[in-house]
């Protein structure tokens, strides 16, 4: 994983200062992501299964405690790429680990761009006038980079594409 060459300096001033406004509240923030996500993609629902439960709606699936704890593990991960700008390198093997887990569950990797989709529309939205063009531009950088090494996950399993 390209370290902090990925980015400008800029960049990564852009990025954690966009965190830091949203950091407080990362529970509320990641509900507005995955309200979109399902919004985009209802067929993932099924992916988030607890106990053997499926859930009857993204509502459901939103409320439950468990859905709750997932949403703070992912902010978390984002969190950790937002402290690593420098050095992204250092999160490789755990984001390649990530990967293997989400396609164990059955996550394909198209999803993930619905995902970054998702995760713009959440710092746009939570962001307001601060989300700019440059905002957007980091960010999206970011999110690939952390994707590309996800993606190492499926690449390393036989069956993976």
């Amino acid at each position: 994983m390209e370290s902090g060459m990925l980015l400008s300096g800029g960049q990564r001033a852009l990025i954690r200062e966009s965190w830091q406004r949203l950091s407080g509240s990362p529970v509320q923030h990641g509900l507005v992501l995955f309200t979109r996500l399902f919004d985009l993609d209802p067929e993932l629902l099924p992916l988030f299964q607890y106990n053997c439960k499926q859930f009857a709606s993204p509502q459901e699936c939103l409320s439950a405690p468990e859905f709750l704890d997932h949403i703070r593990k992912v902010m978390l991960v984002i969190d950790a790429a937002v402290s690593h700008l420098e050095n992204l390198s250092c999160l490789e093997e755990y984001l390649c680990n990530l990967g293997k887990k989400h396609q164990a569950v059955g996550v394909k990797v198209e999803s993930f761009s619905t995902v970054g989709e998702s995760l713009l529309y959440m710092l746009e939205k939570c962001l307001g006038a601060a989300f700019s063009p440059d905002v957007r531009e980091a960010w999206s950088k970011l999110y690939g980079a952390v994707v590309k090494a996800m993606r190492r996950g499926w690449d390393t399993l036989p069956e993976g594409d």
